[in-house]
């Protein structure tokens, strides 16, 4: 299995689960947490739990850096991480839905970027390639202008290389902003797209799932649609030719559910396992993780974890 080099945010997620409905102009009762996550770092955190060989490179703050690179050493990455010396480290507060229903579960954010956000080219090096056989990037990294000139440069480093590229598009929200054709051009070097639902219609413009990936995949070759408790499904070329359900799990916390799933289809392919195989393992990590809280692969509380 060759290496992989993920490229993209390192968050601070303040979870809080409640049972029920937000109050406002008062106080409702949760369990909060204090984890380590971000889109990007939890995809290089899952892959290397599932075996791969990851790199992560991305762009902390003044206040809790240092403790976002231990722990994501204590999962197996090796990090490349600077340190902002004027920004705190990104914070989502991520509000999760507790109470038994449909809805158990799902999330609303609150964002803010902090050095996430000015990510760019001085962070680089071309060293990060070297054992690398695959580029992943998380599309935050594209929302703000200096991570986009770092995005093109490694996108360009890469296919120089024969690193074979792939983009996971992290936010419809951000992306209306970009705008769905920008980010179709900025990502074409890539040759994988693994967006949710949303993203995909967004992008493809389109109504349906399957069509959705059928026009994702005639622009990269790949494109696999995450469907979340409906598993998933992959077209190449112009058709789909894999579906997977998601194996039944109880949910606690969907909060990098999508992250594990790229983590687990990315294992796959790189380890050689046919799509419709590798499509399944991307299911599998997903399951996995929304049966805990928090978007890492933890069987235990962290060391770094806080609890109130």
């Amino acid at each position: 299995m060759t290496g992989l080099l993920v490229i993209g945010d390192v968050v601070t997620d303040v979870v809080a689960l409640h049972a029920h409905p937000v109050a406002t102009g008062t106080d409702t009762p949760a369990d909060i947490t204090l984890r380590p996550g971000g889109s990007g770092a939890n995809t290089a955190a899952w892959a290397a739990h599932l075996g791969v060989d990851t790199r992560f490179l991305g762009r902390a703050g003044r206040d809790t850096g240092e403790w976002h690179m231990a722990e994501l050493a204590r999962t197996g990455v090796r990090p490349h991480v600077r340190i902002d010396p004027e920004q705190p480290t990104a914070i989502v507060i991520s509000m999760v839905d507790g109470a038994a229903g449909p809805g158990k579960g799902e999330r609303s954010m609150l964002t803010n970027r902090g050095a996430g956000g000015r990510i760019g080219v001085a962070d680089w090096t071309p060293a990060l390639l070297d054992g690398v056989g695959h580029l992943h990037l998380s599309g935050y990294t594209l929302f703000a202008e200096p991570g986009l000139e770092l995005a093109r440069l490694a996108m360009r480093e890469a296919a120089g290389r024969g690193v074979t590229i792939s983009v996971d598009p992290a936010s419809a929200g951000f992306l209306r902003g970009f705008g769905p054709e920008r980010f179709l051009r900025e990502t074409s070097p890539a040759g994988v797209v693994v967006p949710n639902l949303e993203e995909a219609l967004l992008l493809a413009g389109e109504r349906r799932a399957d069509a959705a990936a059928e026009v994702l995949s005639t622009r990269y070759g790949l494109a696999v649609v995450k469907l979340g408790a409906e598993g998933a499904l992959l077209a190449r070329g112009g058709r789909v030719i894999a579906r997977a359900s998601a194996p039944a799990a109880a949910v606690v916390d969907s909060t990098g559910a999508g992250d594990a799933f790229a983590a687990g289809l990315l294992a796959g392919l790189l380890s050689g396992l046919a799509p419709d195989d590798a499509l399944r393992k991307g299911c599998e990590a997903g399951s996995a993780a929304v049966a805990q809280v928090g978007g890492r692969p933890v069987a235990d509380r962290s060391p770094g974890t806080l609890s109130y």
